[in-house]
């Protein structure tokens, strides 16, 4: 298939789906468009016969020309874990918060240093974040990043009581715009939980006077 219309085709998927898109969502996409009466109606014989033959190869390396064709533009290609998107770029931010007159929620710093804490400590229990943080971890903090699909329960410590041992998901990645956790800021030891906000990509997010 023609590389061209390829790219046309992925980038248009990007603008639409407003979240990440992987390469077998992709190409199940595109598989369910050929083999549709419509599809066979707006593509050419040979644009139609291209995309049956369609590998993951050709869908990543169009990936990487909508990639190129992003530099020097206001928005970029990003990467998550749960596949690719098309974003605008970070140093746009301040602009674009005037857009809506409501304000992304906050987050009480002790909601945000449990969160790096699991980030980075991962699988951790309650108590051992406790320890670190020389406070109680409060439940609706716990419950609240359960909710938000942040953090799961990934099984239990084989200690007495067996405590539930917790670590972040996929979402997260993605809502941080991070790859896998190897991309997290590189801290060996959180030992002064006051710079937790400015490493982690979370200093925005921080309200000190909010509940959670």
């Amino acid at each position: 298939m023609n590389n061209e219309k390829l790219v046309i085709i992925i980038e248009g998927l990007l603008l639409a789906a407003r979240r990440s898109l992987d390469i077998n969502q992709i190409q199940k996409i595109l598989e369910k468009g050929v083999s549709s009466d419509a599809g066979s109606k707006i593509l050419l014989s040979s644009q139609l016969s291209g995309l049956k033959e369609l590998s993951r190869q050709d869908i990543q390396e169009a990936i990487e020309c909508i990639r190129l064709n992003c530099i020097g533009h206001s928005f970029e290609l990003k990467e998550t874990a749960s596949g690719y998107r098309l974003q605008t770029t970070d140093d746009l931010s301040f602009w674009i918060s005037f857009l809506w007159e409501e304000k992304p929620k906050k987050y009480s710093r002790a909601f945000l240093e449990t969160l790096s804490l699991i980030a980075y400590k991962q699988p951790v229990t309650r108590g051992e974040i406790e320890e670190i943080r020389g406070v109680s971890v409060s439940s609706d903090i716990i419950r609240s990043l359960l909710e938000r699909d942040w953090v799961k329960i990934v099984g239990n410590k084989d200690v007495p009581g067996r405590p539930a041992l917790y670590s972040t998901t996929k979402y997260f990645l993605s809502y941080f715009n991070l790859k896998n956790l190897n991309d997290l800021p590189a801290l060996e030891e959180i030992k002064d939980l006051s710079q937790i906000g400015p490493e982690f990509p979370l200093g925005d997010l921080i309200e000190n006077n909010e509940t959670l």
